[in-house]
């Protein structure tokens, strides 16, 4: 059967990981706060803008995560491949972070501060990119720790 089968599974992500990869996304947000130039004109309307992208890393995280569940046939939840599943959930985040941020940059729909380490090459910055390594390995972390 399929992870959407179990409901241990289903419980593990909607009541342990998801609500924890709210947190801390929320807290990278408001920490990478410097590295835009939203910063430098930080009004009351940006705190919207903070509650908005995250939303959008808890969809991005929850799209990474079910393909991450569906590209490894996970099952029941004590069955999982957890490594490879964090693996692909984190690669899928990473890809599509890359994407969005150049064509949101290119859009100007934000912009980065100079304090925004920018990879060569590509133009994106890296704590976006790095967001989707440190944030999915916490919330997963914090996730299963508390599990009997």
């Amino acid at each position: 059967m399929n992870w959407y089968a179990h409901p241990e599974s289903r419980s593990f992500i909607l009541r342990r990981f998801l609500p924890r990869l709210a947190i801390c996304s929320l807290v990278w947000e408001v920490a990478q706060l410097p590295l835009y130039t939203l910063w430098a004109e930080l009004r009351l309307e940006h705190i919207a803008w903070v509650a908005h992208c995250t939303a959008g890393d808890v969809l991005i995280g929850m799209a990474a995560l079910l393909l991450a569940l569906i590209l490894n046939g996970a099952g029941e939840r004590a069955n999982w491949p957890v490594n490879r599943i964090v693996m692909w959930m984190i690669a899928a985040a990473v890809a599509y972070t890359m994407w969005s941020e150049r064509i949101n940059l290119a859009q100007g729909n934000w912009a980065y501060s100079a304090w925004m380490p920018v990879l060569p090459g590509i133009g994106v910055g890296l704590s976006p990119l790095l967001q989707w390594v440190v944030v999915p390995l916490a919330a997963w972390s914090w996730a299963r720790r508390q599990i009997p």
